[in-house]
């Protein structure tokens, strides 16, 4: 097996580090709540000789090692927050916490971080400047950006910065890369419709914001269609429609909520302009008018060509060529990583969290890292830093 020495000094620490990931997942803690989970890091970093940063996007912890004489700097982002989600899989370690699990393995990411954190300590075969990022709120709250705000890359500057993912359906022991556009963008979209209500009897008295509401539904399927380039990719959901109360009455509002995705940046902006005219013109043809709140969330997730291609030689290096995927699809889920990647040059990539029958997927009750996993993540990380701070 390539790099077998590695992976045996790896294994020699992963029952402490599984002990620990299966500790914090019995106390997950939601977005910008990881107090617990943030100490436990901290307290460890502090302990393997790290230098500690806290309170950077309010918990997050930065721990810093310095070796050797080269100015060279890397960056490793690791996610902490849980979901909240009430835990279905009966595991002995499952959540304390009702309505709080790590159904996305966050708890996962941050333990084979902290694994090759120790085991990076130990061996220090390296030479510049390791930053370790265990990053708050990545679940939709953007906790990526409120590090950044807080002066992440000027306190702690890194040539180019790296993360991973665990992958369902993916084989144990693999990873996966993609240059380029990798995940969409994520915006949230909230319609407001007013026009007039009045009783269901006399329809010609009022101005219907559910068919108003319902002309602009299905008019939105035409921007895909019609507008974007067929060689690109994009989504506009439409996951909420609400107005009324009762059969005969025509409520006076009605209320949309959409998912607007994207994996290219001009797309993105023609999604928004299109939306919006939609949205205004249909409400005017119905008697009605529309009130759009178009809240932009995630950018596209785009991993640079040259920190891809290193990446993917370090993995190959790891655990040889058959075990490596070098053109991952993309895929339309958003990731905050985003953020940091508009700021630096790096790579996002997939570890393998296996492909069984039943396999679960993520961001469900059932769902739970594979510890089989943290091996080669924790391995891949501890070699990355060697090789990119040479």
């Amino acid at each position: 097996m390539p790099m077998k020495p590695l992976r045996e000094e790896i294994a020699a620490v992963l029952p402490e580090m599984i002990g620990l990931r299966h500790h914090i997942h019995q106390h997950p803690e939601l977005a910008f709540e990881e107090h617990a989970t943030s100490d436990l890091v901290a307290e460890r970093l502090a302990e393997w000789g790290y230098e500690v940063h806290r309170g950077l996007g309010g918990t997050g912890v930065v721990g810093q090692l310095r070796h050797g004489s080269s100015s060279r700097s890397i960056g490793i982002r690791a996610d902490m927050d849980a979901l909240p989600i009430t835990e279905a899989t009966g595991l002995p370690y499952a959540s304390r916490h009702h309505g709080k699990m790590h159904a996305c393995g966050h708890d996962g990411h941050t333990a084979t971080l902290l694994a090759a954190a120790r085991h990076i300590a130990q061996t220090r075969r390296f030479s510049g400047t390791l930053n370790l990022i265990f990053q708050p709120a990545e679940e939709g709250d953007g906790g990526a950006r409120r590090m950044i705000e807080d002066g992440l890359f000027e306190r702690f500057p890194c040539d180019a910065v790296f993360a991973l993912h665990n992958a369902p359906g993916q084989p144990v022991g693999t990873l996966a890369f993609r240059s380029g556009p990798t995940l969409a963008s994520a915006d949230r979209v909230i319609i407001v419709l007013k026009g007039r209500g009045g009783h269901a009897a006399m329809p010609h008295f009022s101005a219907d914001p559910i068919v108003a509401g319902s002309s602009i539904v299905m008019a939105l399927q035409s921007i895909v269609a019609r507008n974007v380039d067929p060689l690109q990719s994009a989504v506009v959901t439409v996951g909420m429609f609400q107005a009324g109360t009762v059969n005969n009455v025509i409520p006076g509002t009605a209320r949309l909520e959409l998912s607007v995705r994207a994996l290219d940046r001009e797309v993105r902006k023609l999604l928004r302009q299109r939306i919006q005219d939609i949205a205004s013109a249909h409400a005017a043809g119905l008697g009605c008018v529309a009130e759009v709140d178009y809240q932009e969330g995630y950018p596209v997730l785009v991993n640079t060509a040259a920190e891809t291609a290193f990446a993917a030689q370090v993995a190959t290096e790891l655990l040889g060529q058959e075990k490596v995927l070098l053109d991952r699809p993309a895929v339309m889920g958003s990731e905050d990583f985003a953020f940091m990647l508009e700021h630096r040059p790096g790579c996002y990539l997939f570890l393998g969290n296996g492909d069984a029958a039943g396999s679960c997927m993520v961001h469900n009750p059932g769902y739970d890292f594979n510890d089989a996993a943290m091996e080669t993540g924790a391995a891949y990380w501890s070699l990355l830093t060697e090789r990119f701070l040479t």
